[in-house]
């Protein structure tokens, strides 16, 4: 449902201030919300259109802040895609867990989009519409990356998103992946390493100088498991346990340790000993209490292992 237009005086007491943190205040937003609705123009200050760079504007009073066709975040709703494939790989009492696609997104950012694993599901599943974030993150409780591929859990009830967001929250899920790295990396280990967001659209993710942490905005400290299942010579399949869930994690801690994921463009070298379509990293397991859910490696995933091993039993 598409609000109406809201304007915002910038009064007195708003001197000063930085326009995204008036947005996110007047409108009830997150910055990540107030960002999306300056990147689609939808915002003008004074008359005049901006767009994303100005959200550090610092405001004077008198013009006015007006924000076209806004709706607040728990009144949007996320179109049904019935016809959209889904795969559910488990549920029990107010849960379930879907095997995500590789390329797909979680959930949608407008509500005119239609090509997310979440307008796939409120379509058999329309009681997960307005649980936990509600809007277009109704019964959310965590994510992946877009290429990344596996077990995705979804809250159909309240009552369950409640304790399961605070698992994830508090890094109660145990979660394993399956990583295809270039290189061979021989062995076992774990990292723990500080990150931080680097850039937000697209997305980037940086280790953080050991100066920084504890003073930088936003460091946040990584923590994973890996172990190797198989060397093919040129790559390896790693299994990863992640016990923290920071943004890109796992691509970024496996790059740092001089193994990027094959595939991974973004923190990866620009060619790859193996051609594939996108980050070999797959979710493959994740339980916490009674939920539990595995996924079996996807054809894409599946395939590369395949032609990895043929390579080395060709050397």
């Amino acid at each position: 449902m598409i609000g109406s237009r809201q304007s915002l005086p910038i009064r007195e007491e708003d001197r000063g201030q930085r326009l995204d943190r008036f947005l996110a205040e007047h409108l009830r937003l997150s910055r990540s919300q107030v960002r999306r609705l300056l990147a689609r123009g939808a915002v003008s200050v004074g008359g005049r259109s901006v767009n994303e760079d100005a959200k550090g504007m610092n405001l004077q009073p008198g013009p006015v802040v007006e924000v076209t066709s806004f709706a607040r975040p728990e009144d949007q709703r996320a179109l049904p895609a019935p016809d959209r494939p889904l795969r559910l790989l488990a549920q029990g009492a107010g849960w379930l867990a879907v095997d995500k696609p590789a390329g797909t997104p979680v959930h949608p950012l407008q509500e005119d989009e239609s090509d997310t694993v979440l307008n796939a599901v409120i379509a058999r599943f329309p009681e997960i519409h307005g649980v936990g974030e509600g809007g277009l993150r109704s019964g959310v409780v965590h994510r992946l990356d877009v290429d990344t591929s596996g077990v995705l859990l979804f809250a159909t009830q309240e009552s369950t998103w409640q304790p399961l967001r605070g698992a994830f929250r508090d890094h109660l899920v145990e979660k394993t992946y399956r990583a295809i790295v270039i290189g061979a990396l021989e062995g076992e280990g774990s990292l723990e390493l500080p990150l931080v967001t680097a850039r937000h659209r697209p997305a980037r993710v940086r280790v953080a100088a050991e100066a920084e942490r504890g003073t930088a905005r936003g460091v946040q400290l990584g923590v994973l498991r890996w172990r190797s299942l198989e060397v093919f010579g040129g790559t390896t399949l790693v299994e990863v346990m992640p016990k923290t869930g920071f943004l890109h994690q796992i691509r970024v801690s496996l790059a740092h340790l001089g193994f990027p994921v094959l595939g991974d463009r973004r923190y990866g070298p620009a060619t790859d000993p193996i051609a594939v379509p996108r980050q070999m990293l797959h979710a493959a397991h994740a339980r916490w209490a009674e939920i539990e859910a595995s996924s079996p490696d996807p054809a894409d995933f599946a395939a590369a292992l395949e032609r990895c091993s043929a390579r080395t039993r060709a050397s």
